[in-house]
C-alpha cells in the first residue's frame, strides 16, 4: 500500500506521465512482489493497484467510474498481465529456491560420502554414521538400523526420536516417510535392490530424493565397510599361514642342526671304533654344547611367549646405563670373539629405571647380532647418550648392511635375513625380544643401515 502511495504521488505532483507509463510501473511493482514475496502478495498488489490507476488516472478521475469503454479494456488488460507475470515471477522463485535447496543437498552429500570413507572398521563407522548425518544435515538426532543384526545406532542413546518400530517399519516398506508435524525423516537403506535397514532424521525435512541417496550412500558405505574387514581377515588368515610356514622352517632348521651334531657323537661313542680319551672328550664336548644350544633355542621361545602374554615382571631400579653395558659386555665376550670393541659412554649421563637384567639382555642381543652378521674382525661400537628426559644406547656394526624392506620386518618373530636365513644360525626371536623388553619399559627400538656399509640397532629409556 505504502509502495502503491508513492507511485501516485510522484506521477500526480512530481512527475508528468501519460498513463502507460504509470500502468507499466505498477507492473514493475508487481513483478518485484512476486519475485521476492509470493503469488499471494502479488496478486493484492496487482488489485490495489488497478484500483489505483483508475481512480487517480483513468477519467473521470477521482472516481471508480469507467466512461471510456477503451479503458475498462485497458484495466483488465493491466489486471490480467499483472496476475499472469506475479504468477511466473512467483514461480521463477520456487524453482530458484529449489534449485538453491538441491545444490545445497548435493553438497552436503558430497561431503557426507567423504567422510563415510574415512574409515573401513564397521564398528567404528557403525557408530560415527549418525553422528555424520546429524552434523552434514543440521538435524538435531540421527539414527541407522540394521536388518543383518536387529541394532540401533543413535547420536544419543536416550533419545526417543525414533521407536525401532518406526524404523522397522520403514525397512520393510522400502519407501522414505517424511512426518512433518514431528519434524522426522525416515529412509530405508538400499543396497541395490535389497533393503538392509533404515536411517532417521530429525530436524529440517529433506526432500524425498536426497533422503534416498542418503540411504543409498549409507547402504553401499555399510557393506564395503563389510567386504574391506572380510579382505582384512582373509589376508591376515594368509600371513598368519606364511607366519606359520617361516617358524616351522626356522625351527625346524634351527632343532635338527643341534640334533644331528648329538646324534652323530653319540653314534661315534656306541660304535665299536675304539676311541681315546681325547676323541671322546670332544664327542661329549659337542654333545654338551649342542645341548646348551637345544636350552638357549627353548629358553628363547619361553621367554617370547611370556613376553607377548605380559607375563614378565620387572624389577625396575635406577641405575647406570654404564653398569648395564659392562655387564653385557662382559658376558658377552665369547660371542663378540675377535670384534674390536668400543665403548663411548659419558660418565655424566642420567639414570635410568629398569630392570637392569633384562636391559642387558637386550644389549647381548644387539651384540650377538653385530657379531653375526659382520666379518670376524670388524669393530662393534657401543654409544650412549642423553636426549631430553632419554637414554640412548646404540650398537653399530660394519656389517652388510639391511635393505630398507627388510628394516620394517628385522623386529618381527621368527625373521631372518633372505641373504643369511641359511647361513648364519639363530631362530629369528632375538630382535623380537629385544623390541618386547625395551617397549614393556616405554621406551621404543629401531634400526638405521645401508647396504654395504653396517646398521646401527638404537633404544631409548626414559631417564630415571
Amino acid at each position: 500500500m505504502v509502495a502503491t502511495e508513492l507511485v501516485v504521488q510522484l506521477y500526480r505532483h512530481a512527475v508528468r506521465v501519460n498513463p502507460t507509463t504509470v500502468a507499466l510501473t505498477f507492473l514493475l511493482m508487481v513483478l518485484w512482489v512476486a519475485a521476492y514475496w509470493g503469488f499471494r502478495f502479488s496478486v493484492f498488489l496487482a488489485l490495489l493497484a488497478t484500483l489505483a490507476f483508475n481512480y487517480y488516472f483513468l477519467p473521470p478521475i477521482g472516481t471508480f467510474t469507467v466512461a471510456d469503454p477503451q479503458n475498462w479494456v485497458a484495466l483488465f488488460a493491466f489486471l490480467v498481465t499483472a496476475g499472469i507475470a506475479s504468477q511466473l515471477a512467483d514461480r521463477a522463485r520456487r524453482q530458484a529456491a529449489d534449485a538453491n535447496q538441491r545444490r545445497r543437498d548435493v553438497e552436503r552429500l558430497y561431503a557426507f560420502s567423504q567422510r563415510l570413507l574415512a574409515t573401513d572398521n564397521m564398528a567404528e563407522l557403525l557408530n560415527a554414521i549418525p553422528a555424520y548425518v546429524r552434523d552434514g544435515f543440521a538435524a538435531k538426532a540421527a539414527a541407522i538400523y540394521l536388518l543383518s543384526s536387529q541394532q540401533v545406532y543413535r547420536t544419543d542413546p536416550t533419545a526417543t526420536w525414533f521407536p525401532v518400530h518406526d524404523l522397522q517399519m520403514v525397512s520393510a516398506r522400502g519407501e522414505p516417510v517424511i512426518d512433518h508435524d514431528r519434524g522426522v525423516s525416515l529412509s530405508p537403506l538400499h543396497l541395490g535392490t535389497r533393503t538392509t535397514g533404515a536411517v532417521g532424521i530429525a530436524g529440517p525435512a529433506l526432500s524425498r530424493a536426497t533422503l534416498e541417496a542418503l540411504g543409498s550412500m549409507i547402504g553401499i558405505a555399510i557393506e564395503r565397510a563389510g567386504a574391506m574387514e572380510k579382505l582384512s581377515q582373509t589376508e591376515a588368515t594368509r600371513q598368519s599361514e606364511t607366519l606359520r610356514s617361516v617358524l616351522l622352517d626356522s625351527v625346524t632348521h634351527e632343532l635338527r642342526t643341534p640334533l644331528t651334531g648329538i646324534k652323530a657323537a653319540v653314534t661315534g661313542l656306541l660304535s665299536d671304533y675304539k676311541l681315546d680319551d681325547a676323541q671322546r672328550k670332544e664327542l661329549l664336548t659337542v654333545i654338551n654344547e649342542e645341548t646348551d644350544r637345544l636350552d638357549r633355542l627353548v629358553g628363547e621361545a619361553t621367554e617370547m611367549a611370556q613376553l607377548d602374554a605380559h607375563k614378565v615382571e620387572l624389577h625396575m631400579v635406577p641405575v647406570d646405563i654404564a653398569t648395564i653395558i659392562e655387564s653385557a659386555v662382559e658376558e658377552s665376550r665369547t660371542v663378540l670373539g675377535q670384534h674390536p670393541l668400543e665403548l663411548r659412554v659419558p660418565p655424566s649421563l642420567p639414570k635410568v629405571r629398569v630392570d637392569s637384567d633384562r636391559v642387558a639382555e637386550v644389549l647381548k642381543q644387539l651384540l650377538e647380532n653385530a657379531a653375526k652378521y659382520s666379518a670376524s674382525t670388524s669393530p662393534i661400537t657401543i654409544t650412549a647418550e642423553s636426549k631430553g628426559d632419554r637414554v640412548i644406547t646404540s650398537v653399530t656394526d660394519r656389517g652388510h648392511g639391511i635393505d630398507d624392506f627388510e628394516q620394517s620386518l628385522v623386529f618381527d618373530k621368527f625373521y631372518r635375513g633372505r641373504d643369511q636365513r641359511y647361513s648364519v644360525q639363530g631362530t629369528g626371536m632375538g630382535l623380537a625380544i629385544a623390541k618386547a623388553i625395551v617397549e614393556a619399559h616405554t621406551g621404543t627400538i629401531a634400526v638405521t643401515s645401508q647396504p654395504g656399509r653396517g646398521s646401527v640397532f638404537s633404544f631409548e629409556l626414559p631417564a630415571a
